[in-house]
């Protein structure tokens, strides 16, 4: 990635104009900060005051850790020391917001922000790694996508950046308008619309409706990028007709002028052949599956409508890998050789269950070797309100089309599954992750191909970590 010039973040006079606050010091930042037990030193620590915590306990830590100052709307006792280092204000949630958007006031960056049901995080991994080779690039880290993590990751965004990428999530209606105007993005990209937090949603039509909300803070001649394949396509087409701006179709089929025209599993990962109009490419990542060949392609759709070098893109992407808990895949030895570990465990849905399964159908043959299984460990899908259990047990005929041949189960949700399943097709059921990590020791062996999925809070990272642990020592 091309290096930003050496330059503070912010100095103290510019942050507190831009939070309009008082301060008596002169220093300057490097970073911000919104969590004392991660603040580095040079960084802004932020205390913001929620309904379980107040940062404000916090602010003497972070400026014994180095933190560079701090924003604060209420006294901090024995600060003396530290009071030219504290800005005040009237509420630090509102100079979280207000330091983001004088970020994104003093930047001519190129900004493209990502939703979506499924699938955000890699493609805002995709984009940083297309427009890191082609100048200094700015993007979310780690999964930053909600009311604070947005602003957060626009206030860390360096004046100097020429590509800026922000991811943005939400589980309530209402949550993606508001991000999109505060990151101004000249693209947008909506990745898929699935079953997810239908818990907050009537229906996936509403969830539709909000992922399209991201079109609300386009900047003017803004493009978004829409999944052609996807059932609510001609809705997110209304949508974009109705917010008045310029569409680019991704997918498969003919509705999509960024299509994905071949894909193919190799041993290291995906093989893409794409055409954007009437030019086709080709291209590999170290990534496995259709999903993250689409994906791309949603990516470089976005890269190329921004202005920017979609050919050098695709190449970047020779160096797209999953990140934690989203697909990595780790050799795990054995007594008598080796298994595949593909860990998704950070979330999990309906659809993305299916996906990962047709994956692994396909990956079967290049890396399972002879006599190996397929085997899923499954944790309990959050947020699907009262479909769940029927969202969880309609799994089943999907797993069996994949030829899956062990499914492992585990949480009071993922029981409906088990009980869905062919006899033949079941492993073991636990209560929760835990119980499932040492359910597990005894029934993997060489050859096989293990994926591990589910909600966060399910915690099936413990299942995933006791299964890479089996290779060590």
């Amino acid at each position: 990635m091309k290096p930003l010039p050496a330059q503070p973040l912010w100095t103290a006079a510019a942050a507190t104009a831009a939070v309009s606050g008082i301060c008596a010091g002169t220093w300057t930042a490097n970073g911000v900060s919104i969590d004392s037990r991660t603040v580095a030193a040079g960084d802004i620590f932020i205390a913001l005051k929620g309904p379980s915590f107040d940062g404000h306990g916090y602010v003497l830590d972070a400026l014994k850790k180095g933190a560079a100052g701090a924003i604060v709307h209420e006294a901090v006792p024995d600060s003396g020391e530290y009071h030219d280092r504290l800005i005040v204000v009237k509420d630090t949630f509102l100079a979280l917001e207000n330091l983001a958007r004088a970020a994104r006031a003093r930047t001519d960056a190129k900004i493209i922000a990502v939703t979506g049901s499924v699938g955000k995080t890699g493609t805002k991994e995709a984009l940083k790694l297309a427009l890191g080779l082609q100048g200094p690039t700015h993007a979310t880290a780690g999964n930053l996508n909600n009311h604070w993590g947005v602003p957060l990751s626009l206030a860390r965004m360096p004046a100097a950046s020429e590509y800026g990428v922000f991811e943005l999530g939400m589980n309530h209606a209402g949550e993606i308008a508001p991000l999109s105007k505060l990151v101004r993005p000249h693209a947008a990209v909506i990745t898929t619309v699935e079953a997810a937090h239908l818990e907050f949603f009537a229906t996936v039509a509403d969830i539709a409706d909000e992922k399209a909300a991201i079109m609300a803070g386009l900047e003017p001649d803004g493009v978004v990028v829409l999944p052609s394949d996807n059932p609510h396509f001609a809705r997110l087409m209304a949508s974009a007709k109705a917010y008045g701006v310029k569409t680019i179709a991704f997918g498969t089929g003919g509705d999509a002028t960024a299509r994905l025209f071949a894909w193919s599993l190799t041993p290291d990962g995906t093989q893409v052949c794409a055409e954007f109009d009437d030019q086709r490419i080709t291209y590999d990542m170290i990534v496995s599956g259709r999903h993250w060949a689409l994906n791309s392609i949603a990516a470089l759709a976005a890269v190329r409508a921004i202005g920017a070098n979609f050919h050098l893109g695709a190449a970047a992407l020779a160096r797209l890998s999953a990140p934690a808990g989203r697909g990595a895949r780790k050799r795990i030895k054995t007594a008598d050789g080796s298994l595949l570990l593909i860990d998704e465990s950070y979330n999990a849905s309906p659809a993305a269950v299916r996906v990962l399964a047709e994956t692994m159908a396909q990956m079967h043959q290049s890396v399972g070797g002879a006599g190996g299984r397929l085997i899923l460990v499954l944790g309990d899908m959050k947020e699907l309100g009262a479909k769940g259990a029927a969202l969880h047990a309609g799994l089943a005929p999907s797993l069996k089309a994949a030829r899956i041949d062990l499914v492992f189960t585990a949480g009071p949700m993922m029981r409906h599954l088990h009980d869905a399943l062919p006899a033949a097709m079941r492993g073991a059921h636990a209560a929760d992750a835990a119980a499932m990590a040492t359910a597990l020791q005894n029934a993997l062996r060489s050859g096989d191909v293990v994926a591990v999925k589910g909600s966060h809070s399910s915690r099936m990272d413990l299942v995933a970590d006791a299964i890479a642990n089996r290779g060590q020592g």
